[in-house]
């Protein structure tokens, strides 16, 4: 049985992995004004933060459309026993209603699964990976939706942002609001709890931050997958890996937070993702 696996750029996955997995990414949009543009299609991640730091207008975002999803599934039907369609939580994007939309109106008899991981990012990414891996193991369409359910709860992040202010701005803070005001001169703390953003503490100093993120892995046990995600900060991130590599003999993922979900970080942006066994 063929298995496709079909996601959104909010999971922020590289581009080497989507090849080599056979992944399909359905882009958001960022808008800047009249401008729209699909996200890390038509607008780089280097030219989107450039924008976002120097651009009087603060951008939004925007879900895929139910006719993007409806040629992504009428076009893998043609190949596929199955699809897969793995996507950001409800409470935060419309995404998945979109890809509900596209089944009904792309009519095929090929079985289409869509999945709310209830998170984002590279925890989003590593549930999509782990579909696409039991997928291409050739895995029926039953069990990889468990694989892929089974993941939910067992997959965290951690992000250390400069400011909640791109955050509010976006309106996207959900929980969080209760930070606003209190953190102005600090570093926040942010995670996802049953699909939405909460408070997960605060830093006085950028290093005691990433020192947050580090206990936080340490914290975990039974790592199966780790990833260190970023948007402006290199070097950080690199070293952030390094630091996590010393204490975990595992490959860890090295991703960049994408335009979709930078319009809400802003930069600086600085996240541990895990998925647990």
């Amino acid at each position: 049985m063929t298995v496709k696996i079909v996601t959104d750029s909010s999971a922020d996955l590289p581009a080497r992995i989507v090849q080599e997995l056979g992944i399909t990414v359905v882009p958001l949009y960022v808008r800047f004004g009249e401008e729209v543009y699909r996200d890390r299609v038509d607008i780089t991640e280097d030219e989107f933060y450039h924008r976002l730091q120097h651009d009087p207008i603060h951008p939004s975002t925007t879900q895929p459309s139910p006719q993007d999803f409806v040629d992504v599934y009428r076009k893998l039907s043609q190949e596929a026993d199955g699809i897969v369609s793995i996507h950001i939580s409800g409470k935060l994007s419309g995404t998945c209603n979109s890809a509900l939309q596209g089944i009904e109106l792309a009519a095929v008899a090929c079985p289409i699964e869509v999945i709310d991981s209830q998170t984002l990012t590279m925890a989003l990414g590593m549930m999509v990976i782990t579909a696409a891996k039991s997928a291409n193991a050739g895995k029926g369409l039953g069990e990889v939706v468990a694989e892929a359910k089974g993941a939910i709860a067992t997959t965290h992040l951690l992000g250390l942002l400069d400011t909640l202010e791109y955050v509010r701005k976006g309106g996207r803070i959900g929980r969080a609001k209760a930070l606003l005001g209190s953190i102005l001169k600090v570093k926040p703390l942010l995670s996802l709890q049953d699909g939405e953003t909460v408070p997960a503490g605060q830093s006085r100093t950028r290093s005691k931050g990433i020192d947050r993120l580090i206990s936080f892995a340490k914290g975990a046990t039974n790592i199966e997958d780790l990833a260190v995600v970023y948007n402006t900060t290199p070097e950080e991130a690199q070293a952030l890996v390094e630091r996590l590599g010393s204490i975990f003999d595992k490959p860890i993922y090295l991703a960049t937070v994408g335009p979709m979900l930078g319009v809400h970080t802003g930069p600086g942006a600085l996240i541990v993702a895990m998925r647990l066994k």
